[in-house]
């Protein structure tokens, strides 16, 4: 008898080198029989020519499964291509990058913060409010400067909604949107400059 056999591509994949790709680890799979048959069918071998992306496009599935499941109806849901990502082993010395990297923004970023002070004349500002509220002149009105410092930080935390490792809420904050769409972007360009010839390659070896 007839089934139909439903398959929805998964968006991005990450696999180590050299790894067997099967059905099951690119596509969601519903079947009402030999389910276990068609999430082991393999489609492809990761090679070291293949570097850190594959595109795994539906066809290629549909393909698959109809060498397993030649008389089943196969419907095909949702995105057309699955991004493979191969991840290699981390270099131990690969460690070193944080701290180096941590300095490096922590320094950038103090600059930039202290050149927007100085472009806004931010110290001046806070003398002449102090001289209005006060009616005394100084140099350095700490009562303004410090709880400003503060709030400095604490809007910082609050903008990337992150405290350390620690999520205050569950909605994202602005950086995250901005990198989910940088993500999306470049997921588009991949599949669209990467698709034919990684297509054209597993063609080949087939």
């Amino acid at each position: 008898m007839k089934e139909t056999i439903f398959v929805k591509m998964r968006h991005r994949i990450q696999v180590p080198p050299n790894a067997t790709v099967r059905v099951g680890d690119v596509a969601q799979v519903v079947a009402k029989k030999r389910i276990d048959d068609i999430v082991q069918t393999p489609i492809y071998t990761v090679q070291k020519k293949d570097r850190n992306i594959v595109i795994i496009d539906v066809m290629h599935v549909m393909k698959a499964l109809m060498a397993v499941a030649p008389h089943d109806d196969i419907q095909s849901l949702g995105p057309s291509q699955t991004i493979i990502e191969v991840v290699y082993e981390k270099k131990r010395w690969g460690y070193l990058y944080v701290p180096i990297v941590w300095l490096l923004l922590f320094i950038g970023s103090g600059l930039a913060i202290m050149n927007f002070h100085e472009d806004v004349s931010m110290q001046q500002v806070q003398q002449r409010l102090y001289r209005v509220i006060t009616g005394k002149e100084v140099d350095k009105p700490l009562w303004f400067q410090i709880p400003y410092s503060l709030g400095l930080g604490l809007g910082m935390i609050l903008f990337f909604n992150h405290f350390f490792k620690k999520r205050i809420n569950e909605e994202p904050s602005p950086l995250e949107v901005e990198m989910f769409q940088y993500q999306q972007s470049l997921d588009q360009y991949v599949i669209m400059h990467e698709n034919k010839e990684a297509m054209r390659r597993m063609d080949d070896d087939s």
